[in-house]
């Protein structure tokens, strides 16, 4: 499997997970709390329904002249979706999800030339499954881990997410005075990786360590589910959804407080 179909294979993954896990919500939950404080579940499925369509807007733009869809078109479906009764924004999201899903694949499967400026920079097709992605992934948990607190990121994201930290922790991780300089070791299990953190007041950087020249790599200050350090650097990490064992626990309050979440 190539690349591009891997993402694209992972995404659908992610929708029929989503579709499941809506399927469990009884109507009288939907205005519940979902994990994020300030979102019901319906308005976890709208965000995701409305992101569905707007990707959609991306995929017109890179069979296009690859310009990015303007604030104004994002603003446009956001305030259809928030308009929408809780009923419709779970049922909704669905259907606009699965046929983004479908759009995406279909337009891999053309083989047309594809390039969009997508949140600031170019990206090919791969890179717009990569973004859905990983929004759509981590706000299904969002979802999911009301029914279950066991619940974890689907496997299939978490296998292709934990290679793209880096560049989320450099927007997603806040430099913190009161944290202070910070630098730790941290290694994956299941998908098994080792990773340096540095905090300072300035800037928060994750870059892969190479276990085989550096030294001391092989052992990590923390170790932890490569799903968990996903959960951690989305703000999604919190005491009660930990792991029993992970190790170094207590360097987790202070990264914690790194990332606070989006």
């Amino acid at each position: 499997m190539t690349p591009q179909a891997t993402w694209i294979d992972a995404v659908r993954t992610s929708h029929e997970r989503l579709r499941g896990v809506l399927d469990r919500i009884e109507p009288q939950q939907y205005e519940s709390r979902a994990y994020p404080s300030d979102w019901s579940i319906a308005q976890v499925a709208s965000h995701l329904g409305s992101q569905a369509e707007i990707f959609g807007l991306f995929l017109d733009a890179g069979l296009a002249d690859g310009v990015a869809p303007d604030g104004d078109a994002f603003k446009a479906v956001w305030d259809r979706w928030d308009a929408m009764a809780p009923a419709d924004q779970v049922t909704g999201s669905v259907v606009a999800d699965d046929r983004f899903v479908a759009r995406l694949e279909e337009v891999a499967s053309s083989g047309a030339p594809f390039e969009v400026d997508l949140f600031g920079g170019p990206s090919d097709l791969s890179g717009v499954a990569a973004a859905r992605l990983a929004e759509h992934a981590v706000h299904t948990w969002d979802v999911e881990v009301v029914l279950d607190p066991e619940a974890t990121v689907g496997p299939e994201a978490v296998d292709l997410l934990v290679d793209r930290l880096p560049g989320t922790v450099a927007f997603a991780g806040r430099p913190s005075t009161d944290v202070g300089p910070t630098s730790v070791v941290v290694g994956t299990l299941g998908t098994e990786r080792r990773f340096r953190l540095d905090v300072d007041a300035d800037a928060v950087r994750l870059e892969p360590v190479d276990v085989g020249t550096e030294s001391g790599a092989h052992t990590a200050d923390v170790v932890l589910p490569a799903e968990s350090l996903v959960r951690l650097v989305y703000g999604r990490l919190d005491a009660e959804h930990t792991p029993a064992d992970v190790a170094g626990a207590e360097h987790l309050p202070a990264l914690r407080a790194v990332f606070p979440g989006f």
